[in-house]
């Protein structure tokens, strides 16, 4: 049984520990609301690049001369994988949920025969899948540096990934990240960027516009393949930004937790102490009746 220092020792250490958590999730909280507010913003005008690429890619009646960013190379051989982790941890199953989807779909590539290539975006996710895919990561992009996500980066992220595609380095690229739903809810998603994924409509956009006919300058085809490689960065960016509103939520739930068990540990710890000093006292009270009853 710990002595009475130990328990002592023990709860003032507990207590520093949750001095420690509460601040990191009071941090994470109010980093989360900007984060939060960028995602949502970024979120129409992506979801607006897709019903532009769609209405643009129906126009398209030559599908041998149409761009290999949205009809493929007419292969899937080469899989790229581009993987959106945090470069910090303590944000419970983020990473780990993200790094597991990837895992399972490069499994299955793998399975059935296909070559995998993967882009580490974050530290954590690297280290992750180190042991079991280590030797298909071909390049980790640390963003521990970078304190606000800006286009700038995952421009630089989609040129890279460009220049692979017209080196014939890949024929499928798909992006993994996690999307924000609520501070308590991440989903892991699988997006695929090469070739486009084009969103399936119901008509209703076209309906609401009448009989409209759309001239395009320069022609539809020039313009569909401008789009596609800025699709390429707009998707980057966007799964950066959630990953970055869904970091500091999976962060700030797991502080918050961490901060209700070291509570519940100090009460514990608390209780035990109280107890094993009223039965110490106890007997040393025993120890001197006994001695003077002796005397």
């Amino acid at each position: 049984m710990a002595s009475l220092k130990d328990l002592r020792n023990r709860i003032n250490s507990v207590k520093a520990t949750r001095k420690i958590t509460k601040a990191m999730q009071m941090v994470a909280a109010a980093k989360l609301r900007r984060a939060q507010e960028a995602a949502e913003a970024a979120r129409p005008y992506a979801v607006r690049m897709d019903t532009v690429l769609a209405n643009l890619a129906r126009a398209v009646t030559d599908t041998n001369s149409a761009s290999p960013l949205l009809v493929g190379t007419g292969k899937s051989d080469v899989h790229l994988l581009i993987m959106m982790t945090a470069s910090r941890g303590l944000c419970g199953g983020f990473n780990t949920n993200i790094a597991k989807l990837v895992r399972v779909h490069a499994r299955k590539l793998l399975s059935e025969g296909k070559q995998v290539k993967i882009i580490a975006v974050g530290r954590k996710g690297a280290e992750n899948l180190r042991r079991d895919f280590g030797q298909h990561i071909i390049e980790r992009i640390d963003m521990s540096g970078m304190k606000f996500v800006g286009f700038e980066k995952a421009a630089e992220i989609g040129d890279k990934v460009m220049a692979m595609f017209e080196a014939g380095e890949f024929d499928v690229a798909t992006m993994f990240f996690s999307e924000f739903k609520s501070v308590i809810s991440q989903q892991p998603t699988a997006l695929q960027l090469i070739p486009a994924h084009i969103p399936e409509t119901d008509g209703s956009e076209k309906s609401s516009l009448g009989d409209a006919v759309y001239e395009y300058e320069p022609e539809e085809d020039a313009i569909l393949d401008y789009l596609l490689k800025r699709n390429i960065s707009t998707q980057i960016f966007r799964g950066l930004l959630e990953n970055a509103a869904s970091e500091q939520g999976a962060r700030m739930s797991a502080m918050d937790s961490a901060t209700r068990n070291a509570t519940e540990m100090i009460d514990a710890l608390t209780i035990t102490y109280n107890r094993q000093r009223q039965a110490q006292i106890t007997k040393e009270l025993i120890e001197i009746i006994s001695g003077a009853e002796a005397l």
